[in-house]
């Protein structure tokens, strides 16, 4: 089973993932794809970490993040990818296929009764076009991977305002 979680910054999906993720099949772990490379986000990695249960693995994956899912589903359980943004980030400057490798990781995932995967991933194309290149770049390859991830997941929900909105797929 996979679940989609969509919104922009402070909207509430990674709080839902966590919640998603607490109600879910046993056992659970996060894959992380952040990296903290200044104090500012080094506090919000931190933030996350205060409010996780602490009996729940972490797995610091960065781009390695689709090979970790596709290994970790032999465990079942639930796992929680925060954030798929976050990976495709990471992966800038490598010569990475990131929707093959998507695919890849996504694939066990697939069959509804088996593990379950709970994605958190930013929405960007709601602003305005962003006035640099590499931005605009980056936003474009982030739509065409959560679109790319909405297609392979079984709910989709976008999130605002810590309210969740059915894009696909019925809720629990």
């Amino acid at each position: 089973m996979i679940r989609l979680l969509l919104g922009g910054t402070r909207s509430g999906k990674s709080g839902q993932g966590e919640a998603l993720l607490a109600a879910g099949p046993l056992p659970h772990r996060v894959v992380a794809t952040g990296r903290a490379c200044d104090f500012a986000f080094r506090e919000r990695i931190n933030a996350h970490k205060r409010v996780r249960d602490p009996r729940v693995a972490v797995i610091e994956a960065g781009t390695e993040a689709m090979e970790v899912l596709a290994r970790e589903a032999a465990a079942g359980g639930t796992i929680l990818l925060d954030s798929l943004d976050f990976w495709l980030f990471a992966c800038h400057g490598d010569t990475v296929d990131v929707g093959a490798a998507l695919a890849r990781g996504f694939a066990p995932y697939a069959d509804p009764g088996g593990p379950e995967l709970i994605v958190v991933s930013a929405e960007t194309g709601l602003g305005p076009v962003a006035g640099d290149a590499a931005t605009r770049r980056f936003v474009d390859a982030l739509g065409a991977l959560n679109q790319a991830a909405a297609a392979l997941a079984h709910d989709v929900r976008f999130i605002a305002a810590g309210l969740s909105l059915q894009l696909k797929g019925s809720a629990p």
